[in-house]
């Protein structure tokens, strides 16, 4: 293995401009705090592109240790346990590397712009700082402890984004759900890690693969990959936003419209993608947790589409966009085709950061508006914003020869040698998105202006009032610039995957390991489907078109015709009313509330009170427990998990 000696200072940057706009930034001027904000995260992509540009794949992977770190047993015995503070480097973190600080860099640019009147401006640049550096840490992580530090960090700098505008009672509780659904998921995770631990004795990639390799697959049932599998998928459930840990990322869009193009477009949603693809030895000898993957992606990507439909909010359509994106990603990996995948992954991060960009784009333009009701006719007002959010519609419907395309259809493909099931559920969800998408583009764009007018002042005036003063206005370039990047890379991204380019430049990383659970189909075969899915993807595009501005009157009469089903789908299956009912309300009535009010006054209050006494005895009896054991710790926490578990088991059958 070879040293790079940039690779640290890759993450590194971004937490010092965290740090320095953080400690700093409220006495600096509003060009000092922009100067560190972009030089910081530019110079970690500058030095992204440097190591892309020498990158061998002959010589990977590459391996910087930064520090020992964990050092627990004796070494040469079996409960001996190690983990440094390493970054390691090949061909799938490289994507990885460059998609996150490439789009990083972009919308850091963009929300010079965007944020330029908001008084926490410098407290916003200093969280999407210290996003990146945890972002970077979790791609870049040698081994998973590594990797949990900067999973842990990305949910943290979400909730502070989501929530920046704390005084909104909305961006509150959507910080608080985003941050409590995640840790569900990540429960799940470390519990797999835990086994992990126990079963092979090591949390680094390379040891922890090259002891699995040898095991034969779990065809006749589930053993402890398969368990370890599952368990990794819960974790990739909370941070990738699938069924049924979803129910965060649509409220995560009252944070600032940057952060929905960074953290819940581009880079965090993916990191449960990019950890299943990086577990991919594991899942690979566990067919019924590759099983499980192919089937929760499924059923989340049909599942968000359907309610993207009707949604009116700009931001809520793409939220639930996302949320089916992401189930096609894990689609492909449950397939086996971890490579497509990740193309995906690389596509959507171009078009969907775009659409958000672009969103923002359109809402700074009409004064805050995000009710597509209340737009219309803004082509003629904001041509840029049309044109790049018209290119990135035509990638993500799969539209030729936009990047979403040929990712997409490299899934469809794949899937498909995997089940036919799981090939119709993603072109019938192709069809959906390509009329959603379009719905989203005509409802804005074509027309007449429905919404107000917004002066230089931000006051709001008839829309049919004086057309000379009050008109929505163009963005700056600051905001235009990364739009069009963008847009550049909506078009042209896909073409890395032609004659499978893109699969055969991470084939080091999948290509040689356990036989896939899919085979090659013929050509003709490959081609007939193709055609399938453009002709969806356009006939999407045809109904959007015939509902929205050709007979606009219709889509009222279709939702009255469906009567419940529509306001089922409109209310989003009532999904988070049912989850309130089943697991929140309990929480907070009731016996419950009497038994938290119990330990709040008894436990909480007589611990602080007599912090002196009970720091000494506790302290005494804990310290016996620290046996520098990791199993032994290992052993404590699943005890603790054991007796949580029991409790639910006991207070479900009440």
């Amino acid at each position: 293995m070879t040293q790079n000696p940039y690779l640290w200072l890759i993450p590194t940057l971004p937490l010092a401009g965290a740090a320095i706009n953080g400690f700093l930034g409220r006495r600096s001027s509003k060009k000092a705090i922009t100067t560190i904000a972009l030089t910081f995260p530019g110079l970690a992509f500058a030095l992204a592109l440097k190591i892309a540009l020498g990158f061998s794949s002959a010589a990977a992977p590459y391996v910087f240790n930064l520090a020992h770190w964990i050092r627990s047993g004796s070494l040469g015995l079996p409960n001996y346990f190690t983990a440094d503070f390493a970054f390691y480097l090949d061909q799938l973190s490289l994507v990885m590397l460059l998609v996150v600080t490439g789009v990083g860099f972009l919308i850091h640019i963009y929300s010079v712009g965007y944020m330029s009147d908001d008084p926490g401006y410098y407290r916003f640049f200093s969280y999407l700082n210290l996003f990146m550096f945890f972002m970077l840490t979790l791609v870049l992580a040698n081994n998973y402890l590594v990797m949990f530090i900067g999973w842990e960090g990305v949910g943290l700098a979400s909730y502070l984004l989501i929530g920046f505008w704390f005084t909104k009672d909305s961006a509150a509780s959507a910080g608080k759900k985003a941050f409590i659904v995640n840790r569900i998921g990540d429960f799940g995770f470390l519990i797999g890690l835990f086994l992990i631990i126990q079963h092979f004795g090591s949390l680094n990639f390379t040891d922890v693969f090259a002891k699995v390799q040898p095991l034969a697959a779990e065809t006749t049932g589930a053993g402890l990959l398969t368990a370890i599998g599952i368990l990794l998928m819960v974790g990739a459930c909370g941070k990738s936003a699938q069924i049924p840990l979803y129910v965060w990322l649509p409220d995560a869009m009252e944070g600032p419209t940057p952060v929905s193009a960074l953290i819940h477009a581009a880079t965090m949603v993916t990191a449960g993608v990019y950890m299943v693809a990086r577990s991919h030895v594991i899942f690979e000898r566990a067919p019924m947790a590759l099983t499980v993957v192919a089937i929760i992606g499924t059923l989340t990507a049909l599942f968000a589409a359907t309610i993207g439909i009707t949604q009116t909010d700009i931001k809520k359509v793409l939220a639930y966009s996302t949320v089916s994106q992401l189930g096609y990603m894990f689609m492909a990996c449950g397939a086996g085709a971890f490579s497509a995948g990740i193309f995906h992954l690389m596509t959507h991060a171009f078009f969907k950061g775009l659409l958000f960009l672009g969103a923002g784009s359109v809402i700074h333009a009409v004064g805050g508006e995000q009710d597509m009701r209340k737009m219309g006719g803004l082509r003629s007002y904001i041509p840029w914003t049309t044109a790049t959010m018209g290119i990135a519609t035509l990638a993500i419907a799969g539209i030729p020869p936009f990047a979403g395309f040929w990712s997409k259809d490299e899934i469809l493909w794949k899937a498909y040698q995997a089940h036919w099931v799981y090939w119709l559920i993603g072109a019938i969800t192709a069809l959906i998105t390509s009329f959603y998408m379009f719905r989203l583009l005509f409802m804005t764009f074509a027309g007449d202006y429905r919404g107000t007018q917004v002066d230089s002042h931000g006051h709001a005036h008839s829309a049919h009032g004086d057309h000379g003063h009050g008109e929505p206005h163009e963005s700056p370039a600051v905001m235009l610039v990364p739009l069009i990047i963008l847009a550049f890379l909506s078009l042209v991204g896909g073409l890395v995957g032609i004659h499978n380019g893109f699969e055969h430049f991470l084939e080091p990383v999948f290509g040689s390991e356990f036989p896939k659970t899919i085979t090659e189909g013929s050509g003709n075969t490959e081609w007939l489907l193709m055609g399938f899915s453009v002709l969806f993807s356009f006939t999407g595009l045809i109904l959007a078109y015939v509902l929205y501005v050709s007979k606009p009157y219709l889509p009222a009469k279709i939702a009255a015709s469906l009567g419940a089903f529509y306001d089922a789908v409109l209310n989003k299956y009532y999904v988070d009313e049912i989850y309130a009912k089943v697991f929140v309300k309990p929480l907070v009535d009731g016996s419950t509330k009497i038994l938290w009010q119990g330990v709040d006054r008894k436990v909480i209050d007589d611990t602080v009170n007599n912090a002196a006494d009970g720091a000494r005895q506790v302290s005494d009896e804990v310290r016996h427990m620290q046996s520098g054991n990791v199993r032994s710790y290992a052993g404590w926490i699943a005890s603790g998990a054991a007796v949580v578990i029991a409790y639910m088991i006991w207070w479900g059958t009440r």
